[in-house]
């Protein structure tokens, strides 16, 4: 996509996705065969309900048919809200992945597992899991000891919370 392109493109979406009270995370052109796909990724710190890609997509739609910044071949319009696995690379990720379990590879060498316990401008307070029965640890995290980390998935967080709970309670017992 053409950096003119782009621009216009965020030009005409900001004011639509910002009516909505939604932030623009991304704008993506692609080919896509003999097609191409506009794919508009938004956020908001409440996530994006689906009615609401759905009502932004016609809007969306609709000022685009009144504009020439698609050109004349054919596009799919595609509106929708970043992905689980997005990679949280932006201060606003990291305060909306607040309570969440993340996977961060540091800027050092290795990884860490932790989960967010609160964001302010220099870095991340997280708590590391214990491991095998030992009780979670705090530990400050810097921005600049970041090189990329995304949002771990939880399939059964209350699960792991109950067991926790239970180590704790009989630990606090013996």
């Amino acid at each position: 996509m053409s950096t003119t392109q782009s621009e216009r493109l965020r030009e005409l979406l900001a004011p639509l996705v910002s009516a909505r009270e939604l932030e623009l995370e991304e704008v993506e052109v692609t080919p896509a065969g003999k097609r191409r796909v506009l794919r508009i990724v938004v956020d908001s710190d409440e996530g994006v309900q689906l009615d609401t890609c759905a009502d932004l997509s016609r809007d969306i739609s609709t000022a685009l048919d009144e504009t020439d910044v698609m050109g004349g071949a054919p596009y799919v319009l595609e509106v929708t809200s970043p992905g689980a696995d997005r990679p949280l690379t932006q201060h606003r990720h990291y305060v909306r992945a607040t309570g969440r379990l993340i996977k961060a590879q540091l800027t050092e060498g290795g990884e860490l597992v932790a989960r967010i316990v609160s964001v302010d401008e220099t870095g991340l307070d997280l708590e590391v899991p214990g491991v095998k029965g030992r009780k979670p640890t705090s530990r400050r995290l810097a921005f600049d000891e970041i090189a990329k980390a995304r949002v771990e998935i939880e399939f059964n967080r209350k699960a792991a919370e109950k067991a926790e709970n239970e180590t704790d309670e009989s630990q606090e017992e013996a």
